[in-house]
């Protein structure tokens, strides 16, 4: 089935061009809200955004299209992507909604969408989704009575940074390191940072002054210069670059030099075959992933599977 507005990571554009306009946002909270508020309960959707200008106007029109649809919103106002999937799941909510156009420049964004499980939609539900957006929504307004109510809420912040903290065991510290991070100017300007210091880092922040259109700018994954640099100013044991989401990351050693995905999936990989802890005995990762990795992999005894691009697939194919 050829698709109008999604991609492989939701709905992306220019904003304020079409689909990216507030028009179509507005129509996408109607549409998901509409397939969403099946049952008796109350429901609810909590919104993330990364820090691009037109995050406020995106937010506002899927605001006004999930009330009308009858669906209660929280705003977890900037909050990296995996976040709002976390916070999907644990806050209860029917749907999550991530605004963000990733690692592309500020005047991109997009609109990423995570079901009750904290999974991206299916291929299946995003059809039913696109069959919608080209009908009359008006008819499936929620009545007077039913129209859902918003509201911003503090703290979930930190309930994703002690999230982030439980990934490591209770006995690993990163006390005596020195991090240099990047943050893209983007979403993770206040967890990244606070996470780490948390864990014991001496942490060193680049990439945390977002203004508006400044997310990507000449940092964070994308653009990994800058971090290099601070790693030889600072004398930092490593780098780690975000993009404007936080959903990608790259690594920069001591020395300066960069480690890309498929380095470091190999290094974990191998670590984790070592330790007993690599279930079904190899990893899974897009076409995208280079003839090193799988021969690497080959070598060590482990397999490497490869799936479509976008990251649902990867996850859909480990589940």
């Amino acid at each position: 089935m050829t698709r109008r507005y999604f991609g492989t990571d939701g709905i992306r554009g220019q904003s304020n061009v079409f689909p990216m306009t507030p028009d179509l946002a507005m129509r996408v909270g109607i549409a998901v809200g509409t397939i969403f508020r099946r049952g008796n309960h109350r429901h609810r959707v909590v919104i993330g955004k990364d820090t691009r200008l037109s995050g406020y106007m995106l937010e506002n029109a899927l605001v006004a299209g999930f009330t009308a649809a009858g669906l209660d919103v929280y705003l977890l106002g900037p909050i990296p992507t995996p976040a709002v999937a976390m916070l999907t799941r644990s806050l209860r909510a029917d749907i999550g909604v991530m605004i963000s156009a990733s690692h592309n420049p500020f005047a991109d964004n997009g609109i990423k969408l995570f079901g009750p499980d904290g999974y991206k939609l299916s291929d299946e539900l995003e059809q039913e989704i696109e069959a919608l957006l080209d009908k009359d929504l008006y008819s499936q307004l929620a009545k007077p009575a039913e129209i859902g109510r918003a509201k911003r809420v503090d703290g979930d912040i930190y309930r994703y940074i002690e999230f982030v903290k439980r990934t490591l065991p209770k006995d690993v510290t990163l006390h005596g390191l020195r991090i240099a991070i990047d943050c893209a100017n983007g979403a993770a300007y206040k967890v990244a940072p606070a996470a780490l210091w948390e864990l014991g880092a001496d942490v060193v922040t680049i990439g945390n002054t977002p203004n508006g259109t400044n997310i990507n700018l000449d940092c964070g994954s994308t653009s990994p210069d800058a971090l290099k640099r601070k790693v030889h100013e600072v004398r930092a044991d490593i780098g780690i670059a975000l993009d404007g989401d936080a959903d990608r990351v790259i690594i920069v050693d001591e020395r300066g030099e960069i480690i890309d995905g498929d380095q470091l999936m190999a290094v974990i990989a191998e670590s984790w075959a070592e330790d007993e802890k690599l279930r079904g005995g190899g990893i899974v990762a897009t076409v995208m992933s280079n003839l090193g990795l799988e021969r690497f992999l080959g070598d060590k005894g482990l397999t490497l599977a490869r799936t479509k691009v976008g990251d649902r697939y990867v996850v859909a194919h480990m589940l």
